[in-house]
């Protein structure tokens, strides 16, 4: 039914099965059958486990017992019985424009050379398409050779659960990919191709990470998933629409997309508390 009907990914299927397998487990394989008291005792023998370890068990068993009572194979769903433990989901770390000036400036600086290396070519589409439309790792490296068209300002991503969405395309991105596309060879299926496939997250995630270093920024504050999220909070403090942001981001529910809303009320909230008069007149008297 994951795959079939909601077209879930491989990860999540995985995921999925493995929570399954080990929840049967420990009622003795008796998971499919289990009532009230069962699902209690499974509450159990999780409650030493991390609130979002047991929120992602849970949500497991609850969908497959509502799966089994929809489809006929049992007459109730005891799911109310497990534990729905409230998770804190932390605010990203954004970085600040000046961040990503100092990143496109060390771009800049190698592509001035009169015959930059080609890996400097690729480096300039990646972030390019990472930054400029907020592409998730595997979404990138896994561009097809001719995903983005010369005359076409946008993109076709399939997503996570094979949701297509149309991902904005700025006319400088699509001209560091035009010059990285001169050097990928005609008959490769893939934009970023490498060895026998394309490049892999991992790469990409060193990419990142060297590129950070050169322009003086710690690695530890610029990953590949972190330029997404950039792209979302700077969009949002521009003035962009939350669902416009939804759908560039490829988010099924919006709740996701609100995170960057807290960003920004975060970042607005240190801003008043370092340059307001009154946190000033506080100060003084204090």
């Amino acid at each position: 039914m994951l795959v079939a009907q909601a077209g879930a990914a491989a990860n999540t299927v995985i995921a999925y099965r493995t929570d399954l397998q080990q929840a049967s487990a420990l009622l003795g394989g008796g998971l499919a059958g289990a009532d009230a008291d069962a699902l209690a005792r499974l509450g159990d023998e999780w409650s030493g486990l991390a609130r979002s370890t047991v929120a992602r068990k849970a949500a497991a068993v609850r969908r497959f017992l509502a799966f089994l009572a929809e489809e006929g194979f049992r007459a109730d769903d005891p799911g109310r019985a497990l534990p729905r433990p409230g998770t804190t989901r932390p605010l990203p770390r954004v970085l600040d424009h000046a961040e990503v000036d100092r990143l496109f400036a060390e771009i800049d600086r190698r592509l001035a050379a009169p015959h930059p290396p080609v890996a400097d070519l690729r480096l300039s589409a990646l972030f390019e398409l990472l930054y400029g439309s907020g592409l998730r790792a595997t979404e990138l490296v896994s561009l097809p050779r001719r995903a983005v068209a010369p005359d076409r300002p946008f993109l076709v991503i399939r997503g996570k659960g094979g949701r297509e969405r149309l991902v904005p395309l700025s006319d400088r991105a699509r001209a560091a990919v035009a010059r990285w596309s001169d050097h990928v060879p005609g008959d490769q299926p893939w934009l970023f191709p490498s060895g026998k496939g394309h490049l892999s997250r991992v790469r990409l995630y060193q990419i990142v990470k060297a590129l950070a270093a050169a322009a003086g920024i710690s690695p530890d504050r610029v990953w590949p998933h972190g330029l997404r999220h950039a792209f979302a909070t700077h969009l949002l403090a521009g003035g962009a629409d939350l669902r416009a942001l939804q759908a560039m981001l490829g988010h099924a529910d919006i709740a996701t997309t609100q995170i960057y809303t807290h960003v920004e009320a975060s970042r607005l909230v240190d801003l008043v508390n370092a340059h307001h008069p009154l946190v000033d007149a506080a100060a003084r008297t204090t």
